[in-house]
């Protein structure tokens, strides 16, 4: 087992001039980002309850987490790594999470409210830019080194995420998102949109690893 799965990283090829580029772009867009959604979160409940609860708030979003995820590839990717989370899983897995998380905006929550100013700018980078700009650059490849078994691993994070959301929602008051809050909605509802929400998991990470296996070798992934 063990020199087969050497076989497998050494198969995957360092970066490229061009993808490093993109990564460095996608990265700044991602860390600009983040950092004005913090600065506006410490302005406004930072100022009113406190910076720690503050930033409890801003690590209890999904699309953060997602977005701190795809600065961390692009790191890795910008350094010329192949490994960590450069590797093939853990990128394809970030690609799942931050595409659910412009999914889940676009679908859901893009019609809540409307951000104005500085507000606007945060969230264009956070719903839109940086899904876009890393999706584009993961189907750039390389592609063929997944197997369907990382797939599972890589839905295990959005499960415990649920755990970590409630968690913050009670601890703070306000639940990340309105579909998870269940002082309003009850624990049937909110069981019944985290399994909705699940299965969009499934449906996208499936949709993933089919491409990679299609851009990477014609035949079956296994």
């Amino acid at each position: 087992m063990e020199p087969a799965r050497i076989h497998t990283v050494a198969a995957v090829p360092p970066p490229s001039a061009g993808a490093r580029a993109w990564a460095a772009l996608t990265g700044l867009v991602a860390l600009a980002a983040l950092g004005l959604q913090y600065a506006l979160l410490l302005q406004s409940v930072g100022a009113s309850r406190g910076n720690g609860l503050a930033t409890l708030q801003l690590l209890g979003y999904f699309t953060i987490l997602s977005n701190v995820a795809v600065a961390a590839v692009c790191l890795a990717r910008l350094r010329g790594r192949r490994r960590g989370m450069a590797a093939p899983a853990p990128s394809a897995a970030v690609a799942l999470y931050i595409g659910i998380t412009g999914l889940i905006y676009v679908l859901i929550l893009r019609t809540l409210w409307q951000p104005q100013g500085a507000q606007w700018w945060a969230d264009t980078g956070l719903h839109y830019a940086v899904p876009a700009l890393y999706l584009l650059g993961w189907l750039a490849g390389p592609h063929g080194h997944l197997r369907w078994r990382q797939l599972g691993w890589a839905l295990l994070f959005p499960i415990v995420y649920l755990g970590w959301a409630l968690l913050v929602g009670r601890w703070s008051g306000q639940y990340p998102y309105p579909f998870l809050d269940l002082v309003q909605l009850g624990a049937a509802t909110v069981a019944r949109n985290a399994a909705v929400v699940a299965l969009a998991f499934v449906a996208l990470g499936a949709l993933l690893w089919r491409i990679d296996a299609r851009l990477g070798n014609p035949s079956p992934a296994r």
